[in-house]
C-alpha cells in the first residue's frame, strides 16, 4: 500500500464503510487521489508504477488522468463522501460564522505570502466570528499561528501522517464536526476543505491573495480559477458552488460496500 493512501485516514475511513477494521485498513490495491487536484489525482512528485490502479475522485480526474497516459485510473469518490454517508445527521444547532483554511505548505514545498495582509482582508470581509483552521505545517509554526490566534479561533484537524507513522484517522472526522458548526467555508485557494464544506452545506468562498508555493508554476492556481469561475469570490452563488462542488468529490459515483471492496482488492481474503 502506498502510504499516502493513510492519509488524513482516508483507509480508515473507505474500511469502515466497506464493514472492515477501521483501525487497521486492509492494503488497497493501488493510488488513493488523497486530495483535490487539477492533474491526474496523484499528488505532486509521487512515484507511479506503470500499470498500476489509480482510484480518483471524479469522472473529470479519471479523464484528465487517461489523457496523461494512466491508462488504469478508476473512480471511487471522496473517501470524505463516504464517511458523510456513515455519519449520524447534523444536532440541528445553528450554523454561525466562517471557517477559513488559509492555503498551505507541507514537508517538501514552504508557502510564501503576507498573512497578516490575508487575515486583514478576511476580518474586513466576512461578517461573522471566524475559525481559522490551519495545516498542520502552519499550525506547528509558533510565529504563524499566533498571528492567527491575535485575529480569531484557531484550530487544526490533525496530523495528515507520513509513511504510515502519526497518522490521525479522525482528521475527516474532526473536519466534519465543524464544518457543521459553520455557514461559511472559504480560503484562498480553491482545495478539498472548500468542497467538503460545499457539499455539507456552508456556504463557499474562494478569495484573497493566493500565495505562493515553492517552486510551483502559478499558471495552475491562474487556470483554477478561470475553470471554476462558480466556486471563486467572497460570494458566489451557494447552488451552484454546491453542485460544482459535489462534481468535484464524485458524489454521482460512490460505490456500495460491496462494489468498493472488489475495487479496492478487499473482497477476497
Amino acid at each position: 500500500m502506498h502510504h499516502a493512501n493513510h492519509f488524513y485516514g482516508h483507509a480508515h475511513v473507505l474500511a469502515a464503510y466497506c464493514g472492515l477494521d477501521p483501525e487497521d485498513p486492509p492494503r488497497i490495491n493501488g493510488y488513493l487521489q488523497h486530495g483535490w487536484n487539477v492533474v491526474d489525482g496523484l499528488g505532486a512528485g509521487t512515484p507511479y508504477v506503470s500499470g498500476r490502479p489509480i482510484y480518483v475522485w471524479s469522472e473529470q480526474t479519471r479523464r484528465r488522468a487517461w489523457s496523461m497516459g494512466r491508462r488504469y485510473a478508476t473512480t471511487v469518490g471522496a473517501p470524505f463522501l463516504y464517511l458523510l454517508s456513515m455519519a449520524e445527521p447534523g444536532d440541528g444547532t445553528s450554523r454561525e460564522g466562517t471557517i477559513w483554511y488559509p492555503f498551505h505548505g507541507w514537508e517538501g514545498q514552504h508557502i510564501a505570502g503576507d498573512h497578516q495582509r490575508l487575515i486583514d482582508e478576511i476580518l474586513e470581509t466576512e461578517d461573522g466570528p471566524v475559525t481559522f483552521c490551519l495545516y498542520w505545517h502552519e499550525y506547528r509554526d509558533d510565529r504563524t499561528r499566533r498571528r492567527y490566534e491575535e485575529a480569531g479561533r484557531v484550530i487544526c484537524h490533525g496530523y495528515r501522517g507520513l509513511r504510515w507513522r502519526d497518522t490521525d484517522t479522525r482528521f475527516l472526522h474532526h473536519q466534519l464536526t465543524e464544518l457543521r458548526r459553520h455557514r461559511r467555508v472559504a480560503s484562498n485557494r480553491l482545495s478539498s476543505a472548500v468542497l467538503y464544506g460545499a457539499a455539507v452545506g456552508c456556504e463557499p468562498a474562494v478569495y484573497g491573495d493566493p500565495m505562493q508555493l515553492a517552486g510551483e508554476v502559478r499558471t495552475i492556481a491562474d487556470r483554477i480559477r478561470r475553470t471554476w469561475p462558480e466556486l471563486h469570490g467572497a460570494h458566489p452563488d451557494p447552488v451552484a458552488a454546491q453542485e460544482s462542488a459535489r462534481a468535484e468529490l464524485g458524489a454521482d459515483v460512490l460505490a456500495s460496500p460491496a462494489e468498493l471492496r472488489e475495487i479496492l482488492g478487499w473482497a477476497r481474503p
